[in-house]
């Protein structure tokens, strides 16, 4: 029998309460349609903006060697993988570039993931199982609490960056195997986790240390090698994963560790064995991106000197730029309303700059997020923050009279 139309209303009605309050509470995400190259300067919806939305800090992802480097390598392989990484589909440009890799960040090996969610719930549910424990920051990344969800393993969430409370949840665990899992770069705050406070907890109850380098490879460290080249940080316990489509320009993901690792992953990583590999011109453009950043140290100083002019211009009474030394800059406004009150007046003047709400972030912290590019002039900051100014006398005045 199939369901009537008044059984199926009922069942969508549920969905359509949720959006309609959704929207109510300031909370509903629309998309934009971009028409142009993801750059500083963009046109979504038919209108251009100077854009401060994209993780494209290093100003590659309209590169124009890359755009060569990826029609050359099309030509040569292909647009398609064909097949699971394990039958045919791991071409010999994939290859090379998990070598390249490696040797990049100075790991014994690494292994490439579609994308980094792909990533983060492959490694964390092929090492962790139910009778082990997973200790992670309250304001990891969403996928890393897949992972953790999905491994079955006992999941331990700890205050951000409290090095204290998590020593202690690691004296109490008596799990089989134990694994820190942790940002580098927080996405939403832009700060960078104590790593070697917590590699030293690894050492002391003999446990994994698994980052997720996303935001900090290609900006931090000698070379942009990332957060651990940054912080000097070396040891076998560690197994970092990093995306390939914000600094690096491309698309994609790695994990870098122990060869030991890396092969268990090939065999037990289920979001590895089974899907299809990104195409191989994609690896071959990342090899070209790779030494682009590599050689990027004035894109690098460039991106600093970015960082530095727009803290020394925002003038702001009510709202809070948070501490980050990084490509990510956090305003943090407050309330629903008001984030989006000022991402719209923003946009009203051609800029665009992204309101991220809860439950990305935590209640009450409702913030724009600011990503600088390397690809952004010192013009370009300044009428950010020039812009910003303005709009926190006349956005809160109005707020106050609502």
């Amino acid at each position: 029998m199939f369901a009537s139309s008044n059984q199926v209303l009922s069942l969508f009605s549920g969905l359509q309460k949720e959006l309609i309050q959704r929207k109510a509470d300031g909370l509903l995400r629309q998309r934009r349609l971009l028409d142009s190259p993801q750059a500083e300067h963009i046109i979504a919806n038919d209108t251009h903006f100077l854009s401060f939305c994209s993780n494209d800090y290093l100003g590659l992802a309209n590169c124009p060697e890359l755009i060569a480097a990826m029609q050359k390598a099309a030509g040569d392989s292909g647009v398609g993988s064909g097949a699971s990484n394990l039958i045919t589909g791991h071409h010999r440009f994939h290859d090379a570039l998990e070598k390249q890799l490696a040797k990049f960040v100075e790991m014994p090996a690494a292994l490439l993931f579609s994308n980094g969610y792909m990533a983060n719930i492959g490694v964390i549910g092929a090492l962790m199982g139910r009778h082990d424990a997973i200790f992670a920051d309250k304001l990891n990344h969403a996928c890393l609490n897949e992972g953790a969800y999905l491994s079955r393993a006992a999941f331990h969430r700890f205050a951000h960056n409290d090095v204290i409370a998590l020593e202690k949840l690691l004296k109490e665990s008596t799990a089989n195997h134990k694994l820190i899992a942790a940002d580098a770069v927080f996405s939403m705050d832009g700060d960078i986790a104590p790593l070697a406070e917590y590699l030293a907890l690894c050492e002391k109850y003999d446990a994994y240390l698994y980052i997720d380098d996303a935001h900090g490879f290609g900006v931090l460290g000698e070379h942009g090698k990332g957060s651990l080249s940054h912080l000097k940080l070396k040891s076998p316990r560690i197994i970092m994963m990093a995306t390939l489509g914000k600094a690096a320009g491309v698309a994609g993901a790695f994990v870098a560790g122990e060869q030991v690792v890396i092969d268990y992953l090939i065999q037990k990583a289920n979001s590895y064995v089974y899907s299809t590999p990104a195409p191989p011109a994609l690896s071959a453009t990342l090899s070209a991106a790779v030494t682009l950043i590599e050689n990027g140290n004035d894109l690098r100083a460039h991106l600093r000197i970015l960082i530095s002019i727009l803290k020394a211009n925002l003038d702001l009474k009510n709202w809070q730029l948070l501490p980050s030394d990084t490509a990510v800059q956090p305003l943090v406004i407050g309330g629903n309303r008001e984030a989006l009150a000022l991402s719209e007046y923003l946009q009203a003047q051609g800029i665009l700059v992204p309101a991220i709400r809860p439950p990305t972030v935590p209640m009450k912290t409702a913030r724009l997020r600011i990503s600088l590019s390397a690809a952004h002039s010192v013009d370009d900051v300044l009428r950010l923050a020039n812009a910003i100014n303005e709009a926190e006398k006349l956005i809160t005045e109005s707020l106050e009279t609502v």
